[in-house]
């Protein structure tokens, strides 16, 4: 029981750590692509451009629902499976007994539970790393759908804010 609860904190982790870096792969990545240059059109002061570009923040992030100064945060991660009860312990044990009265039957009893015993924990630990499997790709599934909400919500706030900027006769790419 230890030994899941450890496992179940390291696998977390994992987790934390893996989303945390993709996450900063991503943003660092959108914020560099999507990096806007300002030229005033109309020889504006850089005072002007200045409370251009603060009232076009607010604008942009009102359209947008985005708000590009805030830190990236993310929705609950997918539930974590329930930790596999037993694993090749349990699935040795089923084996055992399983193996035990095919042996009866066969006239070997202890030979047949040492074959059940083997097999069934052999099953038993191919099922618990199966559930394992299933669970990263879930996680990394969901980290992937964060990174793209994200994504596009800097390019809508982009979209907006470039829109204010121009309509205030600002050159931007």
């Amino acid at each position: 029981m230890k030994q899941q609860n450890n496992i179940a904190k390291i696998s977390g982790l994992v987790f934390v750590m893996t989303f945390g870096f993709l996450l900063l792969i991503c943003c660092t990545t959108a914020m560099a692509q999507d990096e806007l240059i300002i030229y005033p059109q109309k020889g504006q002061s850089q005072k002007q451009m200045e409370i251009d570009k603060s009232e076009c923040y607010t604008w942009g992030k009102n359209q947008s629902g985005f708000d590009p100064m805030a830190p990236p945060t993310a929705s609950a991660p997918p539930p974590a499976a329930e930790a596999p009860q037993g694993g090749a312990v349990k699935g040795a044990a089923r084996g055992a007994l399983l193996g035990v009265a095919v042996g009866a039957i066969a006239g070997d009893a202890g030979k047949g539970a040492a074959i059940g015993a083997a097999s069934g924990g052999l099953l038993g630990g191919m099922r618990r790393r199966d559930q394992a499997a299933q669970q990263s790709q879930a996680e990394q599934q969901w980290a992937g759908q964060q990174a793209a909400q994200y994504e596009q919500g800097r390019k809508e706030y982009n979209r907006a804010y470039s829109a204010c900027m121009e309509g205030r006769n600002y050159t931007v790419k």
